[in-house]
């Protein structure tokens, strides 16, 4: 399965992953830690333990560097 991942403010990209995979896996190829970040579909957060669902999902950095 592609999902079209938008890290809010940086970059978007094709992502694939396995099927089953969850949320917290697809944040891997970005060197994100679901700690760090709330993933959103369709506008609302989503648990990091959920099987991915959704063909495109924004992933919003709670922390930042400075």
């Amino acid at each position: 399965m592609d999902v079209t991942v938008e890290v809010v403010g940086e970059e978007t990209r094709e992502v694939s992953v396995a099927a089953g995979a969850t949320y917290a896996e697809l944040l891997s190829p970005f060197d994100l830690s679901p700690h760090e970040v709330s993933v959103l579909v369709d506008g609302r957060p989503v648990p990091e333990d959920q099987p991915i669902e959704a063909n495109r999902v924004k992933v919003l950095r709670l922390i930042k560097g400075g």
